[in-house]
């Protein structure tokens, strides 16, 4: 429950917010989300289930009212807040502009942190080695090698990097470093969690172990999605705060089901790990040399030993598929009858996807011995591993000497742990209860021929459920578009959240004034969508479109669409337009300000990306122009195999998949024109589906209540 005192901690954070706040209006929306949210994570709607889904419209300041709805009842029990978003601008505006005037004007005493993955920071003992390396006429210093030689730039960055490093101008991560850093470089000096260790005294002064020290200090700790799902991988509290001390802020949580999907799957190469595995039972002899101790012996015979075996069966799997390519990968010129997937991209790669997961036996085979000796290979490593770090520590092996096979055996480590998941997912069970396995294969023709084995779950609700839902003390997750077809129903299967568990699911409007601050026009249009002629069509009607308003945003749904565009409206009648790709995204933004700020007529082009997270606000957007519904077709093996298992179970994947997702992505584009409470402009939808389609209806009806114009 919430106590009268914490009550009135949030009600005074609020007030104080408001009169240091320039326009603070106060928002029933917002005041609202402060106190769902609060009492949710309070356990007054759920004692064991505090978990809450919102869906916040533009305008409605949700980081504001999760951050005042959990920081004090976080600080009240001990608790830990961990905000996760999914865009990089999110994470820069918690940390440079709200979490900095919340912590300055709420009255509330807390520390906060951006917190990064391992990988982003320098080591600092690989840096001085690397400096001392390059700066030296003698031979490499032991431990150290670079994988491709600097040249004299290479060495002058190295050096400043050095510099700023000791005298304190640079905290360590490549992120806030002057200028972008050769991935040659950043590889070489970067942490990894196999050698730069805090327990080892080189390197208990490296920047990632300081930044682990300030976020075990923070309150609030705001990281991506990404270092989220890293971090409950390994159980939870190993990279961020224990699950069971952290109220999780998710927001962005439209993003989450994907990533995790990402996050889940694996993929080898077989020519590659056959590489690398023969160099595997070296790595460990010469490991078993350095800790000097009988009982490195026996890890490192079996580890010899179980490798031999895995390249035996790594070979007969490469074999098989070899032997079997007539059968899974199609001539470029054959048309695909045999297979249900089949594609030549620009690299020329073709993939073949198994129908319904199940793969030949024989290969189902190989693939429970291939996950029994990673399993075992991955034990015997570790063993080594530890062995080695053990020595150092004793003084039996100098550091400078162990570091290069701590760092070489750590590369086997992850390679081994890849290994076991493919083979892991290829050799088990599908449940009849869930969805299979997507396994597919690829054939890569680069530089040589390989072969790619991929797997991935078609859903993850049952991962977040075991990792996050039933582990953490609580959870927000917030969007401005989680609903599809104005229903929860969707996002809450693809996030493995229930109905009737004591979750909470709220809605809440944006305060904006559609109906007299914007229009949506439906075009009449000739042509649907698909239609040969839709693209000509486009092009003789857009002309009047755009004059509409002086600062336009058009989205395409295709490349080709809206460079062939951009194209004849530039020759017929000279248009000035800024076309995605050919400059950057930041570029297009600021040389669009200038132009609406010089009262100067200004048109922007852009395809999806352009549809989620472009902020321009006030003058800067007052006509957006939406050429195409987004619907995607599925191209990827994953989504493939997700509209196959629907098919089967009697479903239409069409209106289970492509039709919430559509609602959605229409959703965020739409969000596009109205971002502040005075702004104004019109939205047309030059898609004809939204009149002659059975799903029209519900994809209008789920969008904000703009006022509507059917054109004649």
């Amino acid at each position: 429950m919430l106590s009268d005192k914490l009550k009135q901690a949030i009600r005074q954070a609020y007030k104080a917010i408001g009169e240091n706040l320039t326009h603070f209006n106060p928002r029933k929306q917002q005041t609202l989300l402060i106190a769902e949210i609060a009492k949710t994570l309070a356990g007054e709607y759920s004692k064991e289930r505090k978990i809450i889904t919102i869906e916040a419209g533009t305008g409605t300041g949700k980081s504001l009212a999760y951050s005042l709805g959990a920081i004090p009842l976080a600080l009240s029990r001990d608790k830990k807040v961990c905000i996760s978003t999914a865009t990089v601008a999110l994470q820069e505006q918690l940390v440079d502009k709200d979490l900095p005037f919340l912590k300055k004007y709420a009255g509330l005493d807390f520390d906060f942190t951006l917190a990064k993955g391992r990988q982003r920071y320098v080591c600092r003992q690989k840096l001085t080695q690397a400096v001392t390396t390059s700066s030296s006429d003698e031979p490499a210093q032991a431990g150290f090698t670079f994988a491709e030689k600097p040249d004299a730039k290479d060495i002058e960055t190295l050096n400043k990097m050095h510099k700023a490093l000791l005298d304190g101008s640079w905290l360590g991560d490549i992120d806030s470093w002057e200028s972008h850093l050769p991935n040659h470089i950043w590889h070489q000096v970067q942490s990894d969690k196999h050698s730069c260790l805090k327990n080892l005294s080189e390197h208990n002064h490296c920047p990632f172990h300081k930044a682990r020290e300030t976020m075990d200090q923070a309150h609030v700790l705001v990281v991506n999605h990404s270092l989220l799902l890293a971090d409950l991988e390994l159980g939870g509290g190993k990279i961020l705060s224990p699950p069971e001390d952290t109220f999780y802020i998710i927001d962005e949580a439209h993003h989450l089901p994907k990533v995790t999907r990402d996050f889940s799957s694996a993929s080898i190469t077989l020519k590659g790990s056959i590489e690398w595995l023969t160099k595997l039972r070296d790595t460990g002899d010469k490991m078993a040399k350095l800790i000097k101790s009988k009982n490195a012996i026996s890890p490192a015979l079996k580890l010899g030993d179980d490798c031999q075996d895995l390249l035996v069966e790594m070979q007969k799997v490469h074999d098989f598929i070899q032997a079997n390519a007539s059968v899974y990968f199609l001539e470029s010129d054959t048309p695909p009858q045999r297979n249900k997937f089949s594609t030549n991209s620009k690299n020329d790669e073709q993939i073949y996807r198994f129908e319904n997961g199940i793969i030949p036996q024989t290969l189902r085979n190989w693939a429970e011995d291939l996950q029994n000796l990673s399993k075992k290979s991955l034990s015997h490593l570790n063993k080594l591993y530890n062995g080695l770090i053990e020595a150092v520590k004793d003084g039996d092996t100098q550091m400078y000497v162990a570091e290069p096979l701590l760092a070489e055996a750590g590369f086997m480590l992850q390679r081994l742990e890849n290994l076991q998941a493919l083979w892991f997912m290829y050799a088990k069970s599908d449940s009849d209860k869930g969805a299979p396995m997507a396994r597919w294969l690829e054939k890569i023709t680069n530089k040589r021929q390989d072969y790619l084995l991929s797997a991935s779950p078609i859903e993850v609700g049952f991962t977040l459920e075991n990792m996050l839902w039933s582990q953490c003390e609580g959870a927000v997750l917030c969007s401005a578009t989680l609903r599809a077809l104005n229903s929860f129903d969707h996002f809450r299967f693809q996030a493995g959240l229930q109905k009737n568990d004591g979750s909470q699911y709220q809605q809440v409007d944006s305060p904006f004034d559609y109906q007299n601050n914007s229009q949506l026009v439906i075009a009449s249009m000739d042509n649907e969508a698909s239609a040969p002629d839709f693209t000509d069509e486009i092009i003789a009607k857009l002309p009047k479109y755009l004059k509409q308003g002086n600062a336009s945003l058009v989205l395409f749904s295709s490349y080709w669409q809206m460079n062939k565009v951009a194209q004849t409206l530039r020759e017929e009648l000279k248009l000035e337009i800024m076309v995605q790709g050919e400059l950057s995204r930041q570029q297009i933004i600021s040389q669009h300000k200038k132009r609406c700020d010089d009262n100067i007529e200004s048109i922007i082009f852009g395809t999806q990306s352009f549809s989620e997270g472009l902020d321009l606000p006030g003058d800067y957007l007052n006509n957006l122009i939406i050429t195409k519904l987004p619907f995607s077709v599925p191209t990827s093996p994953v989504e493939q195999a997700q509209a196959e298992y629907i098919t089967a179970k009697g479903g239409n994947p069409f209106m289970t998949l492509s039709v919430p997702d559509t609602s959605k992505k229409l959703v965020q584009a739409c969000g596009r024109l109205l971002r502040n409470e005075m702004d104004e402009g019109v939205i047309t939808l030059l898609d004809k589906r939204v009149v002659t389609k059975r799903y029209g209806k519900q994809l209008l009806d789920s969008l904000p209540p703009f006022c509507r114009v059917f054109e004649k």
